[in-house]
């Protein structure tokens, strides 16, 4: 069974519910883990994304896969996505698409990056956004 601990106070388009849903939908192979899942503010991203991507602004999301970095600290644990609603609510005023398909997005896409795809390369980036879009076009 995937386990979600969903943290955070910060308003999001989407339900708890909806976000469960998705994470076990794009997660399902991850099954016997947990996966904890942080809403912050502006602020707090842009904190977490100085801090280990040396970037001094806020994102949309942020992935932390504790098996790459940390493997022994809970094994359980299959790691700690941070999301940053607001952000993602302009970004989505911004690519003229619904508040809610954009959550899906960068929610899809930090799962995505959990369960070890990636961009840095032109075939993984096709390969990570087609499966990305794929969970936005179900969810929508």
């Amino acid at each position: 069974m995937l386990v979600v601990e969903l943290l955070g106070t910060n308003q999001t388009p989407i339900t708890r519910r909806q976000i469960m849903s998705i994470v076990r939908y794009t997660a399902r192979a991850a099954r016997g883990k947990k996966i904890e899942i942080r809403i912050v503010a502006d602020q707090a991203i842009k904190k977490f994304n100085k801090l280990f991507r040396n970037k001094n602004k806020p994102t949309d999301v942020l992935s932390f896969a504790w098996g790459e970095a940390l493997p022994l600290i809970n094994e359980e644990l299959l790691g700690t996505l941070i999301i940053a609603p607001r952000y993602i609510k302009r970004q989505a005023s911004e690519w003229q698409v619904s508040w809610k398909e954009e959550f899906t997005r960068s929610l899809a896409h930090g799962l995505l990056h959990l369960l070890g795809a990636d961009h840095t390369t032109k075939p993984e980036a096709k390969k990570m956004f087609n499966r990305q879009e794929k969970i936005v076009a179900r969810f929508k």
